[in-house]
């Protein structure tokens, strides 16, 4: 499906009716790392429309010369939930940079938001980052891209990167992930975090973005559950697909009881 949100047409695919559920994906990958991670969850759950869009300049949505920075792109995906809801309150969840704009989506338009859901937000100020540890296998599986990003590097693991990470390498727009990348922090506005009910999700051994400015991310967020798991890096929503289904399923009643 096509969605236009100004001068952007995204790309993006549905599943179920119901409440509006939008899933951002993280940098460097498309919808279908999102979908394969959350669908397991948030399928089981009757009456939600989930949503995976591509977000400009990955999978099949284009990113025009005018998207220059960070930004642009949040204010896009604002203008494509506004577009893809008709309005309606929804929820909303990101991994990595797909919770960096979540938080500020959250932020700028808290009544429009149901429930947040940050996994391993990538953050404006990363601090105490690990190095990358491998937990489980030999370290020799697959490509570098495979043995940097996971760190249970199994046959099982391999194949969800072979089948729902590397294919979007192909389809990325280098020139404009380069030219956003550049200017990738967003503008503070000034907005207080968002305050309705919410999930932070991190990986202990996460070498991308680290777990310590998560914890900081949910104390500011008022109404936030918070998970820090072992033997987890960036990749948790594959490495650790129970915990995060569980988690995903706790904050969705709150979601429902805060109704």
């Amino acid at each position: 499906m096509e969605t236009r949100a100004g001068g952007v047409v995204v790309h993006h695919v549905e599943h179920g009716s119901g409440r509006p559920v939008l899933v951002l994906h993280g940098a460097g990958v498309d919808h279908r790392e999102a979908e394969a991670c959350f669908e397991p969850a948030l399928g089981g759950v009757p009456g939600l429309r989930r949503i995976y869009p591509d977000l400009p300049g990955a999978g099949r949505t284009p990113a025009p010369a005018a998207l220059r920075c960070a930004d642009d792109v949040l204010a896009a995906l604002l203008g494509f939930a506004d577009a893809v809801t008709g309005g309606d309150a929804y929820l909303l969840a990101g991994h990595s940079a797909g919770a960096y704009y979540a938080a500020a989506m959250a932020a700028r338009n808290p009544r429009r938001v149901a429930g947040l859901a940050l996994v391993c937000p990538l953050t404006p100020s990363p601090r105490e980052v690990p190095g990358h540890r491998v937990v489980a296998g030999t370290g020799e599986l697959g490509d570098e891209g495979f043995r940097s990003y996971f760190v249970v590097q199994t046959p099982e693991m391999l194949d969800r990167y072979e089948r729902h990470v590397a294919p979007a390498a192909a389809l990325e727009d280098r020139a404009a992930a380069e030219r956003i990348g550049a200017r990738w922090k967003l503008t503070p506005d000034g907005a207080p975090p968002y305050p309705g009910p919410a999930v932070v999700v991190a990986g202990r051994l996460d070498s991308t973005v680290g777990y310590a400015a998560a914890v900081d991310l949910a104390a500011r967020h008022p109404h936030a559950s918070l998970a820090v798991a072992d033997d987890a890096g960036h990749a948790l929503p594959h490495e650790q697909p129970e915990l995060l289904r569980a988690l995903l399923i706790e904050w969705l009643a709150r979601v429902e009881r805060a109704r």
